[in-house]
């Protein structure tokens, strides 16, 4: 089977849902990971990833919504392959509402976040904390049949492929899966690639696709050169796609790539290009 490609919305802040829907399937993708949030009465007249972004599943209505997104999307021709929610895990009744929603749409997950570590709590008490946390979670996602993901993250708990399987091999793989980033492992948590994967195993819920960099941002009181991380298009950045799509290869992933490209750029221009960019590594290297 073919890799499967699909856009996690929230690179899609200047389209609304229709649009948004119809764009996709005009450009060749698959399927779609509706962001879902809070969205505000009145939209900022200058649309961006986070605040007034269009292509947003309203977390207030979704239930009540999910009937009309479903239709939407299917009759674009497209897959809901996920919701992505910002919720933390203790934010239960938020996520019974949106695995309700997702039953509804017949999409098979959505994301549930792991708390971020800023060193305010020792990693093991945070860590033993989280496994009871999701522990009801996993219970939840059995009720609805949806499964939960956790995304491979910087900044919090869940940054690197073994950090993040330390969490969920506590649970059932069908119930609490992983989404596989290695955009944002450049900014931390890099593992050798193939490493990760293999070690994830069933746990592999989908892959997220695009790109960071390191660049300088000046220097410190002693004159040492100070870095920082950013994100850019899919060819600027330190992540290789084609080391990527090798290891997934290698452990036989046939899966969802979903675009999440935080570079600069028109965002029209950018969902083409990227989408013939990958499709043309994957045959290159007869994936």
């Amino acid at each position: 089977m073919p890799l499967k490609y699909s856009v996690f919305t929230v690179m899609m802040p200047d389209f609304d849902i229709p649009e948004a829907a119809r764009l996709l399937a005009s450009l060749g993708y698959d399927g779609v990971e509706w962001r879902v949030h809070s969205v505000p009465s009145a939209m900022p007249e200058q649309p961006d990833f986070w605040r007034g972004n269009r292509a947003t599943i309203d977390i207030g209505t979704i239930v009540k919504k999910a009937p009309e997104i479903r239709k939407i999307t299917e009759d674009a021709g497209l897959e809901i392959i996920g919701l992505g929610t910002y919720l933390g895990y203790r934010l239960l009744d938020d996520i019974a509402r949106c695995m309700e929603a997702a039953a509804i749409m017949g999409c098979p997950s959505i994301r549930v976040s792991p708390p971020n570590y800023d060193g305010s709590v020792n990693y093991n008490d945070l860590y033993e904390e989280t496994v009871e946390g999701y522990a009801l979670v996993e219970d939840m996602a059995r009720d609805h049949g949806v499964r939960a993901n956790v995304e491979i993250h910087h900044g919090n708990m869940c940054s690197s492929a073994s950090l993040t399987y330390r969490l969920v091999s506590n649970f059932d793989p069908d119930l609490i899966g992983v989404i596989f980033d290695p955009g944002n492992m450049i900014c931390e948590g890099r593992e050798n690639w193939q490493l990760g994967l293999e070690l994830l195993g069933p746990y592999l819920s989908h892959v997220h696709v695009k790109n960071a960099a390191w660049v300088e941002s000046g220097l410190s009181p002693n004159g040492e050169k100070k870095w920082k991380h950013t994100m850019v298009g899919l060819k600027e950045g330190i992540a290789d796609w084609s080391d990527v799509l090798v290891a997934l290869d290698r452990v036989g992933y046939r899966g969802w790539l979903s675009f999440e490209d935080f570079g600069p750029g028109d965002t029209t221009t950018k969902l083409a290009e990227d989408i013939s960019y990958m499709k043309a590594l994957a045959d290159r290297l007869g994936i």
